[in-house]
């Protein structure tokens, strides 16, 4: 594995692993599905979302894991238990592992192997922003989990000592 690779793969079990505490901290398996006037994602959707990106474009696509995306049901989901949530969460985490684990350093720099929006980025660079879309929803769901219930404490997230691998 590449030290990029190491690297991201502390960050994503990390911050996979935050969404997981996050999920887990709803009071019950409807507020998951609640959202607010202006918020069109319940924390359910945004789960579901960066769980299928991830197996998807790590798993599957560098891992060959034979994931299959269904993107729409990401969004389209209004409703199931929080432990299917997290599980989802956890096979992300699994297929991670198995996507990083043959990265060298020359397809780090080659374009990603699948064009995404009709770009092909450096996969190098497409990891990272794979990572950074983990952590910009992982923060949606928490504020929207401490709006829905009123509750003000974190779920004990992003921790630089988790950062030492």
């Amino acid at each position: 594995m590449t030290p990029l690779a190491a690297d991201l793969l502390i960050l994503l079990r990390r911050d996979l692993g935050c969404f997981i505490r996050e999920v887990e901290a709803f009071p019950d398996d409807a507020t998951l599905w609640r959202t607010l006037p202006g918020v069109r994602n319940s924390a359910g959707n945004l789960a579901l979302h960066v769980a299928g990106n991830l197996r998807h474009f790590v798993g599957a696509v560098l891992g060959a894991t034979g994931y299959v995306r269904d993107r729409d049901r990401e969004f389209a989901q209004r409703e199931g238990g929080r432990a299917e949530v997290t599980a989802m969460l956890k096979a992300a985490v699994r297929e991670v592992e198995v996507g990083l684990q043959g990265l060298t350093e020359a397809a780090l720099a080659e374009p990603y192997p699948l064009a995404v929006m009709g770009h092909q980025p450096p996969a190098r660079r497409f990891l990272l922003h794979l990572s950074t879309h983990l952590a910009f929803h992982l923060g949606q769901a928490g504020y929207l989990r401490r709006a829905l219930t009123g509750e003000a404490g974190a779920t004990g997230g992003m921790g630089i000592a988790d950062l030492m691998g």
